[in-house]
């Protein structure tokens, strides 16, 4: 059986935490920036948790993180 190749769009976005659980950076932060208010984007900022329903496809996806 060959080695599983790791999905490299994948991996540039998400890191695993130390409960293996995965991290993502949210959406929504790149331009048209004007409209939003500053909370919004303050909140923009922070890492979110991948959700649970998705995690599973991911660590196939990163079979080595």
């Amino acid at each position: 059986m060959p080695k599983m190749k790791t999905h490299r769009g994948a991996a540039k976005r998400f890191k695993v935490t130390g409960t293996g659980k995965l991290k993502r950076n949210k959406a929504y932060k790149r331009h048209i920036l004007t409209k939003k208010s500053p909370k919004t984007k303050r909140n923009l900022r922070q890492a979110a948790m991948m959700d649970s329903s998705n995690e599973k496809v991911m660590k196939k996806l990163l079979p080595y993180l």
